[in-house]
């Protein structure tokens, strides 16, 4: 894979790379939420708005993120998403199920 091309995130870790990212960081605004994945990643990883935002409600209605409006970093208004202790528990289970999953995919790949 060439060095600039990025990759899509792969399906159902997008809450867990979310919810990771405000644990780390505290609270942040999507498009910092964005940039971090994408630095984070070594830019191999990015988020697209189409489905960061998405999720960010889903995540506010399930009470896993709230969320207040600040003057970001460039002095434009901007939504800060911040981390609940519901949010904490729901990383955890993320967590166990990728690790779960990726051990299992880990397994059938392997050479036999």
């Amino acid at each position: 894979m060439e060095p600039e091309q990025r990759t899509e995130i792969p399906p159902g870790t997008l809450y867990m790379l979310v919810l990771r990212t405000l644990a780390r960081q505290g609270p942040m605004h999507g498009y910092g939420i964005a940039q971090h994945v994408q630095r984070i990643s070594g830019d191999v990883l990015q988020v697209e708005e189409g489905s960061l935002y998405p999720a960010l409600q889903r995540m506010l209605v399930k009470g896993w993120v709230v969320a207040e409006w600040k003057q970001s970093e460039n002095n434009r208004r901007a939504r800060f998403y911040s981390l609940t202790p519901q949010g904490r528990k729901q990383l955890a289970r993320e967590i166990r199920e990728f690790e779960r999953v990726t051990a299992a995919i880990v397994r059938v790949i392997q050479p036999a």
